[in-house]
């Protein structure tokens, strides 16, 4: 998958994913890793915090779980906020240990050809250098409300 994936695969993952595990959320509400997290808790998917130095302590609702192989569930997304030096062996370990990952996304800046490779071997969808909240509000026409110009017509407004 390439850093340019269709409208209608985002629009695909973005409805049908049910589940989330937030690799490197963070508690602080103005790091963009809480935001969009909460943003997606709040449409209704599960997100699953996952973050070593916070493990314990709850965020939307969860649990925050110190690594994946602590994530009970199932899980659709891997979301990862983390450097792209750090992408690969995430994205190997949760190959290894998600039940019923399908989906592996790497935030704004973040690309990783290595977890590229390893999620085409694994048949799991990789979307990278995007953000699930703004593609979340491009497509559903959200974004109109704040003056942009998605190109969607939407009768929400």
């Amino acid at each position: 998958m390439t850093t340019t994936p269709s409208d209608a695969l985002l629009r695909d993952v973005l409805t049908r994913a049910k589940t989330f595990a937030f690799v490197g959320v963070s508690p602080n509400p103005i790091r963009p890793s809480h935001y969009v997290a909460r943003y997606l808790a709040r449409r209704g998917i599960r997100v699953v915090p996952v973050n070593p130095i916070h493990a314990g302590t709850t965020l939307f609702g969860e649990t925050v779980v110190p690594d994946l192989g602590s994530v009970s569930g199932p899980v659709d997304v891997l979301d990862v906020f983390r450097r792209p030096e750090a992408v690969p062996a995430l994205v190997e370990e949760g190959l290894g240990v998600l039940d019923g990952l399908w989906c592996v996304w790497l935030q704004v800046g973040v690309v990783s050809p290595e977890a590229e490779a390893m999620c085409d071997a694994a048949g799991v969808t990789i979307i990278q250098d995007r953000c699930p909240k703004i593609e979340y509000q491009r497509l559903f026409g959200e974004l109109r409300q704040g003056g942009f110009a998605t190109g969607i017509i939407s009768s929400k407004l």
